[in-house]
């Protein structure tokens, strides 16, 4: 095989009328899979989702129970850190707003823990008021495994690692407790329109 010359270059798609990319992205078709370890696989009967509150009662949800929530369709464009980027992406899923309905979180920050052991940490405020989803569905078909399901959460104005695979828990906290890839040097917070990669930037 060849090297690849220093004068390659990554051919960049026409993006649609109207549509931008945050600095450094580039689109795809396909949905680019990425995790951290192995993909679990957990059968509905055994799954659940808790929300854990400072003050206040915590709460869970079985599978049925989840489903039974109100839940919301919704078109949004996803950036992964990686650089990849896709436009237009359909989800459904329940609001985390909902999960948090006539609860007084007392916190600034989340925790999200998931099967697998991994974790990532997102301000309050990036999960609420119409921002973030725990989604069950995409492009109108159950969430298949790889891509997180049976459900996963969705927080598309953040860098895609911050919609963290396979959720089960969702931990309001006081203080910002570092996740998985965030403790080996990524972005506490990872808005992909200020190139938020990693610790420094």
């Amino acid at each position: 095989m060849p090297p690849i010359s220093r004068g390659f270059r990554r051919r960049q798609r026409d993006l649609p009328e109207g549509a931008r990319l945050p600095p450094g992205q580039h689109l795809v078709d396909d949905f680019p899979v990425l995790s951290a370890g192995p993909t679990p696989h957990v059968p509905l009967d055994t799954w659940d989702l808790a929300v854990y509150v400072a003050v206040g009662e915590s709460r869970r949800w079985d599978w049925d129970a989840f489903r039974a929530l109100p839940a919301e369709t919704v078109t949004v464009d996803i950036h992964c850190v990686t650089s990849w980027s896709k436009l237009g992406t359909v989800w459904e899923g329940v609001p985390v707003d909902t999960l948090l309905a006539d609860a007084d979180p007392f916190g600034a920050f989340v925790s999200v823990e998931c099967d697998g052991g991994y974790t990532t940490n997102l301000p309050l405020e990036d999960v609420t008021n119409g921002k973030a989803w725990v989604a069950f569905a995409y492009d109108g078909a159950p969430l298949e495994p790889e891509h997180g399901g049976p459900a996963r959460l969705l927080v598309p104005h953040l860098y895609f690692w911050k919609s963290a695979k396979w959720v089960r828990r969702i931990v309001v906290t006081e203080d910002d407790e570092l996740g998985f890839w965030e403790t080996l040097g990524y972005h506490r917070r990872g808005d992909p329109w200020r190139e938020q990669r990693y610790s420094g930037d």
